[in-house]
């Protein structure tokens, strides 16, 4: 398998889960203050959403790079 169409696949499957999923959340610790031996930190939720228009992309993208990128010969 050549990496044009291992590229293709992981377009596709990107893809997949964007319009699945919709986007995804992670967690960002963060330092606010420290004074002496006191240390404050604070866990923010993040989310991420993946637009309808990005997934569609990536599968088309995709596809064309299955379907043009591999050359035969």
């Amino acid at each position: 398998m050549n990496a044009i169409r291992m590229a293709a696949i992981a377009l596709i499957v990107a893809g997949v889960f964007g319009l699945a999923y919709g986007g995804f959340s992670y967690t960002k610790d963060t330092q606010q203050a420290k004074i002496g031996p006191i240390e404050l930190s604070v866990t923010e939720k993040q989310t991420v959403n993946v637009p309808i228009w990005a997934g569609v992309a990536a599968i088309v993208a995709g596809g064309a790079l299955l379907l043009f990128g591999i050359k035969k010969g």
